[in-house]
């Protein structure tokens, strides 16, 4: 039986994880728009974005995103896929996460740890991503995970 005091959940094979959470900041180091179509009501575009990440998550991640803009040129909703490479608490790997954002009026967005993406030390891993974005334009997260 997993313990109530501690965040646990149970895995497929019945036995008890306990949840982990990684913490930091992060930079973006580069960012690559591409417009692909301009149509009415939404224009929809590629970006590609390089980050640099400090705290828990020490490494770098490329993001691939495809999104949609409203006719006013806001964000309206995307979706991308990430590979971070480095380490988490000291661990070496790599793993990817989706991004999933319905839209910018006020919708959660949902970014997850791909099952069965994780490398080396980080094989295994599943777990949800946070970004919070601070008044002045800095970026940090909480990586909340668990290594089976």
């Amino acid at each position: 039986m997993c313990k109530a005091a501690a965040r646990y959940r149970r895995s497929r094979f019945e036995r008890c994880e306990i949840s982990t959470k990684a913490s930091g900041t992060f930079d973006l180091t580069s960012f690559e728009p591409e417009m692909l179509d301009e149509g009415p009501g939404a224009a929809l575009g590629r970006v590609r974005i390089t980050k640099t990440f400090h705290g828990g998550l020490a490494g770098t991640s490329t993001v691939n995103m495809l999104s949609v803009a409203d006719i006013k040129g806001s964000p309206a909703a995307y979706v991308a896929v990430e590979r971070f490479t480095g380490e988490l608490n000291g661990r070496k790997g790599s793993f990817v996460l989706q991004h999933s954002a319905p839209g910018s009026h006020g919708e959660q967005i949902a970014i997850r740890v791909v099952q069965g993406s994780g490398s080396g030390d980080l094989a295994g891993i599943t777990g949800a991503f946070e970004i919070i974005q601070s008044e002045d334009g800095s970026h940090s997260y909480v990586l909340e995970y668990t290594l089976g």
